[in-house]
């Protein structure tokens, strides 16, 4: 954690697969991540079609097309509780992780592996877990597993620090 509290932001690309047991094949985005310590989270997805997600500080907004919706998280407390992990683990807050999450780590610096088990019931009633995987002051991929069985997998470059 005190690794990743140092790195203070980067852009980066991701690929993004969707596992939904109702379909043959995953879903698969790609686009671009831009994160700034602590509070500032872009995810722009480029492919298949164009959208963004920009959390920044406890705002979210979502642009699809022409569509532009904006949500506090102080009003969508299960929205927040989800945030707070990629956040929480980008920032290095063991502290805000710890709020609503068990923590658990495999691994060496070198490769590790960050577990988050949801504690509260409102997520635990859909996540059944966080599996955040990186090297160092890295992460390198985030798969969420949820309770009905699906999942995603984001893989993520290293960033280029701007």
């Amino acid at each position: 954690m005190d690794m990743l509290a140092q790195n203070k932001g980067g852009v980066t690309t991701f690929t993004e697969k969707k596992y939904i047991a109702m379909l043959d094949a995953p879903l698969e985005s790609s686009g671009e991540l831009r994160y700034t310590a602590p509070n500032y989270l872009e995810k722009k997805t480029l492919t298949p079609k164009s959208e963004s997600f920009v959390l920044d500080g406890d705002a979210i907004t979502i642009n699809r097309g022409k569509k532009k919706h904006t949500l506090r998280l102080l009003k969508y407390p299960k929205i927040a509780v989800f945030i707070e992990s990629i956040r929480g683990t980008l920032a290095g807050d063991r502290t805000a992780l710890e709020r609503s999450y068990h923590l658990g780590l495999t691994g060496d610096p070198a490769q590790w592996t960050l577990t988050l088990s949801p504690t509260d019931s409102r997520m635990s009633d859909i996540i059944n877990n966080i599996l955040i995987h990186g090297k160092h002051d890295k992460v390198n991929s985030i798969e969420i597993h949820q309770t009905d069985g699906d999942y995603s997998v984001m893989s993520i470059e290293d960033p280029v620090t701007p």
